[in-house]
């Protein structure tokens, strides 16, 4: 069950919280913003990023759970194993409709199943609704366009977002009649016939919408930067401007060819005490509809910057909040027009009692959606999905598998025949096709493959994870390459027993007792201490005839310091994970600082299996202990011992830290100095110190204190070793 999860969840064990999670498996790889987001599917690079993605989908699903590497296959049969190209993209095409995207879906499963009903009734309701509203509209011709045209405006207007860049400010004047100017340089002369003048609209300290927009004002435009000679006035106000609080300005006139632009506020916008000039954005158009000062060059008489919040720039970078021209009371008006002549329209079609019969029954299921208990969830999983900016997912289609070709050496741009969902046909004891419908859906493909792998007759499913299985308790599996059961892998040292493992998982689909039975092993029981005799007949211990000497992982080294220093938090099992990081966010892409941490900080203080893992960065003082590289795919880690690890473990900040709060417990305990190093050693190694422990500790901790001894017991090899 656990393996059907991972692929297939949703469909498997529909309304359950693990069958919706699980599926995160299927979105740990690689993420592509450009290639999935923002290039479209129907270009080349779009096509070859979800061709790489779906290649790691069926990688990691054949590597983890079958230990084939199958994905040698994409551009040829595969050279050393019995694996067709053909079939890499079949078990490509199972993954034909999945996409990586966040979904929502609830804790409860019982208002997890009604939601899902309500839902899927409302779509209906919706979909009866928008062909009545299109009806509607074809009846009601122009007039009915044009007031629903600038509904929509209104709304866009109110809903749009501010952007943080408000544009330009002058410095501040004393007197009202001061005259200030900001102009553009559109770069070359350009006929010109209008201009566009957009207010600002400040929420700081609720000034609100037109901040700054002066009383009176002219705009001119030379071909001479100075404005000295050739100046032509093409539009000054003679009163003051009416409502700047939603005033919009736009002045036209007959065209005329120039180079620069200049705004001049002949009386200042009143602040408190004072007097400034502020805009949003200033636009030029000629015949074309092209904003010419778009992204040109401003200067000013003078200005206040303060970016993003006030700049020069500002003024031509097209952001500006949404300016209505429509002052209040207005926009209702408008609203209701629009909707009185909808409602006219709307009994001339005959759909009026249909239309309102809808409308009840969505205000209704909306209501009962929204009263069902407990918040929806997100998981950012496989899933199909309906896509965000140029990349549209499969979610529009219903989610109907993409098409999947043959790839001619696996190039995109040489498609061949099209390949339905299947899985490999050279595993003996399996079934070499799927039983699908002709008009499956999506999921039942992943349900299909999800099913051939864990069928009891799939002998490397069970071999695969029994050899894992070994692996972590012996620190070598029997198989040597945990994600490769292919003839470029390693052979098993031991194919009864590793077959023996693999009968007892199948048999009792129970980790525990395979657990149980390898760690009553006599195999793990041996001590690890070395006999010559053996040592010259198999130097390698691949007779496991001693135990091996092991590290702790990374992970656990970690954990063991903040347990020994009394600061792990064993008490808050699952929930969100901690960040052992400080994020900052330039303009392109976040950045982890993991040297801005503070190990003080007790939301940290959780077993390493709660740690948030950045897949792009990873943390040092990790890494330098081995930890596995979160980028990739890794069967096995690497173990080594280096100088860096002795330094990471005896200079990192958490090992400071930690070392400090582990003195801390040392010097509370009750005795002696002998007393106390009792209680040390017994609390970092469970046992009591030695003689020559004595001698050299007690001493060093008089004169160096207990944080640095507790240090340096924390760095020893016993702490970090399983013998």
């Amino acid at each position: 069950r656990f393996v059907q999860e991972q692929l297939a969840g949703d469909v498997l064990y529909p309304g359950t919280v693990d069958g919706i999670e699980a599926l995160g498996f299927l979105s740990a790889g690689p993420w592509d913003f450009i290639g999935h987001i923002e290039v479209p599917e129907s270009k080349i690079d779009g096509k070859v990023a979800r061709h790489l993605d779906r290649d790691d989908f069926v990688a990691n699903t054949m590597g983890t759970f079958v230990g084939l590497t199958v994905h040698c296959a994409q551009c040829h049969n595969h050279k050393f194993d019995p694996i067709a190209q053909e079939d890499y993209y079949r078990l490509q095409a199972v993954f034909a409709a999945i996409d990586r995207a966040d979904k929502a879906y609830d804790a409860d499963p019982v208002a997890g199943a009604k939601r899902e009903t309500m839902q899927k009734r409302k779509a209906v309701l919706d979909t009866r609704l928008a062909e009545i509203t299109k009806q509607v509209r074809k009846l009601g011709g122009e007039e009915l366009a044009k007031l629903e045209k600038v509904a929509e405006e209104v709304n866009v207007a109110k809903a749009k977002p501010k952007p943080p860049e408000y544009g330009y400010h002058s410095a501040i004047e004393a007197k009202q009649d001061t005259e200030k100017w900001v102009q553009v340089d559109l770069g070359d002369m350009v006929e010109l016939s209008s201009v566009k003048v957009k207010p600002c609209d400040d929420d700081f300290n609720g000034i609100g919408a037109g901040f700054g927009f002066p009383l009176r004002f002219k705009i001119e435009v030379s071909n001479d930067a100075d404005f000295k000679t050739g100046t032509i006035v093409v539009d000054e106000t003679k009163a003051d401007v009416p409502n700047p609080k939603s005033f919009a300005y736009q002045a036209s006139f007959k065209p005329i060819k120039a180079r620069y632009l200049r705004f001049t506020a002949t009386t200042l916008a009143p602040r408190q005490n004072d007097y400034i000039l502020a805009l949003a954005e200033l636009e030029v158009f000629g015949s074309k509809e092209v904003n010419y000062a778009k992204s040109k060059l401003v200067s000013a008489k003078d200005t206040i910057e303060a970016p993003a919040r006030w700049q020069k720039s500002n003024l031509t970078d097209g952001l500006y909040p949404p300016a209505t021209k429509w002052v209040s009371g207005e926009v209702e008006a408008h609203q209701l027009k629009h909707q009185t002549e909808f409602k006219s329209v709307l009994l001339r079609s005959n759909t009026n009692e249909e239309h309102s019969q809808l409308q009840k029954e969505l205000s209704t299921i909306s209501t009962e959606i929204a009263r069902l208990p407990g918040a929806q969830r997100k998981a950012y999983i496989g899933t199909v999905h309906t896509g965000s900016g140029s990349f549209t997912g499969t979610g529009s289609t219903g989610g109907k598998p993409r098409p999947i070709h043959l790839l001619a050496r696996g190039d995109v741009t040489k498609p061949g025949v099209v390949v339905e969902p299947g899985p490999l046909r050279s595993i003996p004891g399996t079934k070499p096709e799927f039983d699908l419908a002709k008009n499956h859906s999506e999921g039942e493909r992943r349900a299909a493959l999800a099913k051939w792998i864990t069928d009891d007759n799939n002998p490397l499913t069970w071999r695969v994870m029994a050899n894992r299985v070994w692996q972590y308790h012996f620190g070598r599996g029997l198989v040597d390459t945990p994600n490769d059961f292919g003839k470029m892998g390693q052979r098993s040292t031991h194919p009864e027993l590793l077959d023996l493992l693999a009968g007892e998982l199948r048999e009792h689909q129970s980790l525990k007792k395979l657990h149980r039975l390898i760690v009553t092993s006599a195999a793990y029981q041996r001590a690890s201490t070395d006999d010559a005799v053996n040592a010259k007949i198999d130097g390698e211990n691949s007779s496991y005839w001693r135990g091996n000497r092991r590290k702790l992982s990374a992970e656990q080294i970690r954990d063991s310091m903040l347990l020994a220093a009394g600061k792990l938090n064993e008490d808050t099992p699952g929930g969100p994970s901690f960040q052992d990081f400080v994020v900052e966010k330039p303009e392109h892409s976040p950045h982890y600082k993991y040297q801005l941490h503070d190990a003080e900080d007790t939301k940290t203080h959780r077993r390493s299996i709660y740690r948030f893992v950045v897949r792009s960065r990873q943390q040092p003082f990790l890494a330098a202990l081995d930890c596995a590289d979160p980028s990739v795919a890794v069967d096995k880690r690497n173990t080594t011992l280096t100088p860096q690890q002795a330094l990471a473990t005896l200079n990192n900040q958490l090992s400071l830290v930690m070392a400090k709060h582990l003195a801390t417990r040392i010097e509370k305990s009750a005795g002696s100095p002998e007393a106390k190093l009792e209680f040390a050693t017994q609390t970092v190694f469970q046992r009591p110190p030695t003689d020559k422990e004595r001698d050299l500790l007690i001493p060093y901790a008089a004169k160096h204190g207990w944080a640095n001894t507790a240090r340096v017991l924390l760095n020893l090899n016993e702490f970090v070793f399983i013998d």
